[in-house]
């Protein structure tokens, strides 16, 4: 299998989805383009090429006659993305019961295996991962693509974890209860235990 090269706007884009999923960037900051330029030592058009594919992902916003910017997800944002992200999420805790899903135990794995001084932006990227595993694991395309429409809020609401998990373990407890709840089943029980970790994940800041 060959490895496409990374070019120097993926490469640009890479660096930038870091700092911003790892709260290096707050929201709110703007990233003007000769600036960006300048830091990275890349020419304007590398930098526009990179902020363009982020204001794709929904990782950054762009308004007319503005700099690209990081949105802000509020507590009444997180709120409504609970609320859309429970009934699809139930509909995978009911379908999966009873069973393992080896894609997110690895996600899993792998997140309590990052270094203590990891960037937050790789635990957001194994967290996803988890999730996202287990909306594939059901084998519905179109529950993937309803999902998928929320990945970038629930990546950046994920960057705000930082403060209400600040001991990692405590995180990955409540992933290996998540996963081990949905694998013994039944049904009502794996759709509860979801509901609270939907619930709970936020904390009440």
């Amino acid at each position: 299998m060959k490895l496409r090269p990374v070019s120097t706007v993926d490469a640009l884009a890479a660096a930038l989805r870091r700092r911003v999923l790892s709260g290096e960037i707050p929201p709110g900051t703007a990233l003007p383009e000769q600036e960006l330029g300048a830091l990275y030592g890349v020419a304007r058009p590398t930098v526009r090429e990179a902020l363009a594919a982020l204001v794709h992902e929904g990782v950054l916003r762009r308004e007319r006659n503005r700099s690209a910017y990081v949105p802000e997800v509020t507590r009444a944002d997180l709120d409504d993305l609970m609320y859309v992200r429970r009934p699809l999420e139930a509909l995978m805790a009911g379908r999966l019961a009873g069973r393992r899903v080896p894609r997110a135990d690895g996600a899993l794995a792998r997140m309590a295996a990052l270094a203590p001084d990891a960037p937050w932006a790789d635990v957001v990227a194994e967290h996803m991962t988890l999730h996202e595993e287990l909306i594939i694991a059901v084998g519905s395309p179109r529950l993937e693509r309803l999902y998928g429409v929320l990945a970038a809020e629930t990546r950046l609401g994920l960057v705000r974890l930082r403060t209400i998990y600040p001991d990692r373990a405590t995180l990955i407890a409540e992933h290996i209860d998540l996963l081990d709840a949905i694998a013994r089943g039944p049904q009502d029980a794996a759709r509860a235990a979801v509901a609270a970790h939907l619930d709970h994940t936020w904390g009440d800041e």
